[in-house]
């Protein structure tokens, strides 16, 4: 390691849950965030209040622009994150140790960094399986004691750029895909939910050989001209109900043999958005559902069915077999439905709705079984259609899951460069091309 890298510990470098808030300012209105809300860098919503009555007890600390927000319960379940720009009147949890780099010392986004390694992850969650309290956590003074070696700071800026660099790519591809993914699933809602294209035929806005905005001439004649009633309301004529079974297999079977190894899909690592895990391991199948590409997955206990843990299957080689939880249910769409069909609906509101109230058990395990799916009924798509409807969003489909995939392979990459930059043991030149090279 370089001479000028000097050893410290994280509290003589930077400065922990610095700002507090407290009930005597009486702002007009909070933007919180839980630290359920963020996981590995990204936030998936903030709480707005303004009724100080229903604001968390927890929310009380104070951020600034480029805090790290740092979750001190189970550190393996990566809630950190950036907060690069604060909403007004931004609190969030008492959860979390909020940590800013010490001016003229400390790079706060190198320190980030720092303490998002893998090894340091694991390092803070031993910590926390040993902690006494009531679950897995750790103090703010155990981040505080952590040793840390630093550069100058012009290197820890340009060590920071270069995996920032890396993050801001992974965070435009997610948007990307994620973006493709909800352009799919509004065409589905429109075509087999809202029946727009129907209601535009009705009210006349739609007429042969026009273009209207998501509604191409040439699929006109697809649809039918009117609604008619039925028992889950008006759906289009000819489109009779029918069993979900009917048009979408369940549980459908695969082959693989105990003891195989294949790719394996846990819970946790099931998307509450998107449709794409976060990691899928290999290990050897013992007991739990099996699936291959093109199908969808659907946690049917509680509380993932609620928070809408959903997968569609398109990480496998050709011809693998991967399994999962038991606590998953597989579906698959029987043609001319396209694959994409079974994902879409598991995520549509109707169909989770119906499964949410189908759920069983004692309190706190409850689970919907898969022979109650079968009472959920839909409108039959004509084959026209559904190839009409494949046409459409397949292409999306695949290319928000070639963004995902670039993600893994970037993602990868930072992961392999973060601990041989924090360690000094690869030098910033050679690592800029490396990441030039890979963008």
């Amino acid at each position: 390691m370089a001479g000028e890298w000097i050893k410290y510990t994280v509290g003589d470098v930077a400065v922990c849950n610095p700002e507090t808030y407290s009930p005597v300012e009486q702002w007009d209105f909070v933007n919180y965030l839980d630290t359920g809300n963020i996981t590995n860098g990204t936030i998936d919503s903030i709480q707005y209040f303004t009724d100080h009555e229903s604001l968390p007890s927890r929310a009380r600390r104070k951020v600034r622009p480029g805090d790290i927000v740092y979750s001190t319960v189970r550190p393996n379940q990566k809630h950190y994150g950036i907060i690069a720009e604060p909403l007004p009147n931004m609190l969030v949890s008492t959860g979390f140790a909020v940590i800013r780099g010490r001016e003229g010392k400390c790079e706060t986004k190198y320190l980030y960094y720092f303490l998002t390694q893998p090894q340091l992850i694991e390092h803070l969650h031993s910590i926390a399986d040993n902690s006494t309290s009531a679950y897995p956590s750790i103090k703010p003074s155990d981040i505080e004691s952590l040793e840390v070696e630093l550069p100058p700071l012009p290197e820890q800026r340009a060590i920071a750029h270069i995996l920032g660099t890396l993050d801001d790519k992974i965070e435009l591809n997610r948007r990307m895909s994620e973006t493709l993914e909800q352009m799919a699933r509004a065409i589905f809602k429109s075509w087999f939910v809202d029946f727009d294209p129907v209601r535009a035929k009705m009210d006349g806005r739609w007429r042969k050989g026009q273009t209207l905005p998501g509604l191409p001439a040439h699929l006109y004649d697809l649809f039918p001209d009117r609604l008619v009633d039925s028992e889950l309301g008006e759906i289009p004529e000819g489109w009779e109900l029918a069993p979900l079974p009917d048009l979408v297999e369940i549980n459908p079977s695969r082959p693989l043999r105990k003891g195989e190894i294949a790719p394996y899909l846990d819970m946790a690592n099931m998307p509450i958005r998107g449709h794409a895990p976060d990691a899928v391991v290999d290990r050897p199948f013992g007991s739990g559902m099996r699936f291959i590409n093109g199908d969808t997955l659907v946690a049917r206990i509680t509380p993932c069915l609620e928070n809408g843990k959903t997968a569609f299957v398109d990480f496998l080689q050709d011809g693998q077999v991967g399994w999962g939880s038991t606590e998953y249910i597989v579906l698959r769409p029987k043609p001319p439905l396209p694959e994409e069909f079974a994902y879409c609906l598991a995520r549509s509101h109707a169909f989770r709705e119906f499964a949410i109230q189908s759920m069983t058990g004692t309190s706190g395990r409850q689970r919907v079984q898969a022979d109650s799916l079968e009472h959920f009924r839909l409108p039959r798509v004509p084959a026209l259609v559904a190839e009409a409807f494949g046409r459409a969003i397949t292409p999306l489909f695949a290319r928000s899951s070639s963004a995902v995939r670039e993600s893994r392979t970037l993602s990868a990459i930072r992961d392999a460069l973060l601990p041989k930059l924090i360690s000094g043991e690869i030098r910033i030149k050679d690592a800029e091309k490396f990441v030039e090279g890979a963008l």
